[in-house]
């Protein structure tokens, strides 16, 4: 009976300590900050909720789970970045790029979208619900190819 006991207070206490952790990196949150440009960065789950990303450079960087909900996205180069799962509701993403991009899962609802390229992208389970979608390829279901 004494040794159930201490194995289970040894469980509780030792997953009590447990500290969540951000698989974002700091640093690199900081780098788009500052100079709007993070090619290739760690943004995994970043917090960039109503940031001004106007023109910013994130190809390529990894930005599942972000939190991107009306962030101004004009004009910024998305190409090749993963935004599997991020919230992009009421974002402003005109003349954007997101060529390539992993854009399964991706919240987009109330987004506003205007002549986006997404050549190439997959756009699994989007949710689009109120988007204004004009002069952009996206739509449910798939990869899109642009054959202009």
């Amino acid at each position: 009976m004494y040794k159930l006991l201490a194995t289970t207070i040894a469980i509780v206490t030792t997953f009590s300590f447990v500290i969540p952790v951000s698989a974002e990196n700091p640093t690199h949150r900081q780098q788009l900050l500052e100079t709007n440009q993070c090619m290739g960065c760690n943004l995994k789950g970043v917090d960039l909720q109503g940031e001004h990303l106007i023109g910013a450079d994130l190809r390529n960087a990894d930005l599942r789970y972000a939190n991107l909900e009306g962030a101004n996205l004009e004009g910024a180069d998305l190409d090749g970045a993963n935004l599997q799962g991020a919230d992009l509701s009421k974002a402003f993403l005109t003349n954007a790029t997101m060529n390539n991009a992993n854009l399964n899962s991706v919240d987009l609802s109330y987004a506003i979208i205007f002549d986006a390229q997404v050549s190439g992208a997959s756009m699994n389970n989007m949710n689009i619900e109120n988007a204004m979608i004009m002069e952009t390829g996206i739509g449910v279901g798939g990869e899109y190819s642009d054959e202009k």
